[in-house]
Protein backbone atom coordinates (compact mmCIF):
# COMPACT_ATOMS: atom_id res chain seq x y z
CA UNK A 1 0.00 0.00 0.00
CA UNK A 2 0.82 3.73 -0.73
CA UNK A 3 0.46 6.32 1.46
CA UNK A 4 0.16 9.38 0.17
CA UNK A 5 -0.82 13.04 2.38
CA UNK A 6 -0.41 16.50 1.85
CA UNK A 7 -2.48 19.89 1.64
CA UNK A 8 -6.01 20.32 0.09
CA UNK A 9 -5.65 20.72 -3.69
CA UNK A 10 -1.92 19.69 -4.19
CA UNK A 11 -2.72 17.19 -6.22
CA UNK A 12 -2.69 13.99 -4.64
CA UNK A 13 -5.59 12.16 -6.83
CA UNK A 14 -3.85 12.89 -10.04
CA UNK A 15 -0.45 11.57 -8.29
CA UNK A 16 -2.26 8.24 -7.26
CA UNK A 17 -3.31 7.61 -11.41
CA UNK A 18 0.17 8.70 -12.27
CA UNK A 19 2.30 6.07 -10.27
CA UNK A 20 -0.88 3.39 -10.68
CA UNK A 21 -1.49 4.07 -14.43
CA UNK A 22 -4.52 4.50 -14.25
CA UNK A 23 -7.58 6.77 -14.96
CA UNK A 24 -10.24 8.64 -12.14
CA UNK A 25 -12.50 5.87 -12.84
CA UNK A 26 -9.79 2.85 -12.39
CA UNK A 27 -8.60 5.37 -8.86
CA UNK A 28 -12.00 4.74 -7.19
CA UNK A 29 -11.42 0.77 -7.24
CA UNK A 30 -7.82 1.15 -6.39
CA UNK A 31 -7.70 3.94 -3.92
CA UNK A 32 -9.68 5.71 -0.80
CA UNK A 33 -8.84 9.72 -0.07
CA UNK A 34 -10.43 11.48 2.61
CA UNK A 35 -9.61 9.11 5.10
CA UNK A 36 -8.94 11.78 8.18
CA UNK A 37 -12.57 12.19 7.86
CA UNK A 38 -13.01 8.51 8.99
CA UNK A 39 -10.21 9.03 11.80
CA UNK A 40 -12.70 11.00 14.27
CA UNK A 41 -15.73 8.22 13.51
CA UNK A 42 -13.76 5.37 14.31
CA UNK A 43 -13.18 3.92 17.81
CA UNK A 44 -10.48 1.44 16.54
CA UNK A 45 -7.75 3.18 14.34
CA UNK A 46 -5.83 -0.17 13.99
CA UNK A 47 -8.68 -1.83 12.56
CA UNK A 48 -9.85 1.23 10.23
CA UNK A 49 -5.98 1.14 8.96
CA UNK A 50 -6.32 -2.88 8.24
CA UNK A 51 -9.42 -1.96 6.63
CA UNK A 52 -8.34 0.81 4.26
CA UNK A 53 -4.88 -1.28 3.79
CA UNK A 54 -6.40 -3.42 1.14
CA UNK A 55 -6.23 -0.21 -1.08
CA UNK A 56 -3.32 0.06 -3.58
CA UNK A 57 -3.31 3.66 -2.68
CA UNK A 58 -4.43 5.73 0.46
CA UNK A 59 -4.94 9.26 0.18
CA UNK A 60 -5.37 11.49 3.49
CA UNK A 61 -5.32 15.44 3.70
CA UNK A 62 -3.05 17.28 6.22
CA UNK A 63 -5.18 18.82 9.19
CA UNK A 64 -2.64 19.76 11.66
CA UNK A 65 -0.23 22.27 10.36
CA UNK A 66 -3.09 25.43 10.50
CA UNK A 67 -4.59 26.42 13.37
CA UNK A 68 -5.76 24.55 16.08
CA UNK A 69 -9.67 24.57 16.80
CA UNK A 70 -11.04 26.11 19.95
CA UNK A 71 -13.65 23.22 19.81
CA UNK A 72 -12.63 20.29 21.72
CA UNK A 73 -14.54 18.01 18.84
CA UNK A 74 -12.36 18.78 16.33
CA UNK A 75 -9.44 18.72 18.58
CA UNK A 76 -10.01 15.55 19.03
CA UNK A 77 -10.75 15.13 15.27
CA UNK A 78 -7.82 16.33 14.04
CA UNK A 79 -5.88 14.23 16.62
CA UNK A 80 -7.48 11.02 15.67
CA UNK A 81 -6.49 12.51 11.87
CA UNK A 82 -2.64 12.84 13.18
CA UNK A 83 -2.61 9.27 14.51
CA UNK A 84 -4.38 7.56 11.85
CA UNK A 85 -1.54 8.85 9.28
CA UNK A 86 1.23 8.03 11.96
CA UNK A 87 -0.38 4.26 11.89
CA UNK A 88 -0.98 4.33 8.03
CA UNK A 89 2.78 5.80 7.57
CA UNK A 90 4.21 2.73 9.84
CA UNK A 91 2.07 0.25 7.35
CA UNK A 92 2.44 1.47 4.41
CA UNK A 93 5.06 -0.08 2.31
CA UNK A 94 5.58 3.52 0.70
CA UNK A 95 5.38 7.01 1.90
CA UNK A 96 5.01 10.27 -0.54
CA UNK A 97 4.23 13.92 0.65
CA UNK A 98 2.53 15.66 -2.21
CA UNK A 99 2.88 19.13 -2.79
CA UNK A 100 2.56 20.78 -5.89
CA UNK A 101 1.90 17.78 -7.47
CA UNK A 102 5.26 16.42 -6.88
CA UNK A 103 5.23 13.33 -4.52
CA UNK A 104 8.26 13.56 -1.91
CA UNK A 105 8.94 10.10 -1.02
CA UNK A 106 9.70 9.93 2.77
CA UNK A 107 9.42 6.08 2.68
CA UNK A 108 10.34 3.27 0.36
CA UNK A 109 9.98 3.66 -3.31
CA UNK A 110 7.04 4.46 -5.40
CA UNK A 111 6.42 2.34 -8.71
Amino acid sequence: MIFLFGPLYSGKKEAAMKLLGCDASELAHRAVWDVQDLAAKSGDLPSLVEELARYDVVIATEVGSGVVPVDAEERAAREAAGRLSCLLARRADAVARVFCGIPIVLKGELP
